[in-house]
């Protein structure tokens, strides 16, 4: 089993590296801006559908319900590593399917301290999510915890709910990186415009979805922690 989160890790480790490359604008191969081979409306639907897949998977596999049916028929500590594993693949497929619209909506180009601004921006965006999984446990959060101490003959413990650096400014610093990532370019295409915006949208959707398991989970801990810390934008009191 341990064997089998390792694989699922470093494809899902994988799939992040692809999603920020892609968006990056610095390998052109890998980039989600090519020139568009189909019609702009043929392509909308496609790159929505896309998303719409990542998403439901997203949401279903992370309810409690499929969890609780995915142990009757699997091992329980490969749950979580079974989700890492499709999320990567789907975020795979999500790039590499993900088809181009062109259009320009602005280029700053590379004599504008603002490039280079604004790529510190986007870097740092991707680092607040990386350094959030930690935060939070790196390794819990992506499968290999569960199966290292069935490995070891330990049972399981569910982490402790705790407010440490990030956590202290917002609820959900792993998505606002992730948003940070997605909008920061010098260069915004309708291609990467469409794909910050339904990705946003999901971020948001997903995250109330979470909220409402956290609340379950964690009760009057967590809603005293909403009424004291902003949801995604930090240092804003409150739950939005």
């Amino acid at each position: 089993m341990f064997s089998y989160s390792v694989i699922a890790y470093l494809i899902g480790f994988a799939s992040l590296l692809l999603w920020i490359i892609s968006v990056s604008h610095i390998i052109p191969e890998i980039s989600i801006d090519q020139t568009p081979t189909k019609p702009f409306f043929h392509a909308l639907i496609k790159n929505l559908g896309l998303v719409l897949l990542f998403g439901l998977q997203h949401s279903i596999m992370a309810r409690q319900f499929f969890k609780n049916t995915f142990e009757k028929y699997f091992p329980k500590p490969i749950e979580r590593s079974t989700f890492v594993l499709v999320s990567g693949l789907l975020l795979i497929l999500l790039v590499f399917q993900w088809e181009p619209m062109g259009g320009t909506i602005w280029n700053i180009q590379n004599e504008n301290i603002l490039f280079y601004l604004i790529y510190v921006l986007f870097f740092t965006g991707w680092i607040i999510l990386f350094i959030s999984t930690f935060l939070i446990n790196h390794f819990d959060l992506f499968g290999l915890r569960q199966t290292f101490l069935e490995l070891q003959n330990k049972p399981y413990t569910k982490l402790k709910f705790k407010v440490v650096s990030f956590y202290k400014h917002v609820r959900h610093p792993l998505y606002f990186g992730g948003i940070i990532g997605l909008w920061a370019t010098p260069t915004m295409t309708t291609t990467h415009l469409v794909f910050a915006l339904s990705l946003t949208a999901y971020f948001i959707i997903g995250t109330l979805f979470e909220e409402h398991d956290l609340k379950k989970e964690f009760g009057e801990t967590y809603k005293n922690y909403q009424t004291q810390t902003s949801m995604l934008i930090p240092f804003l009191k409150g739950k939005n």
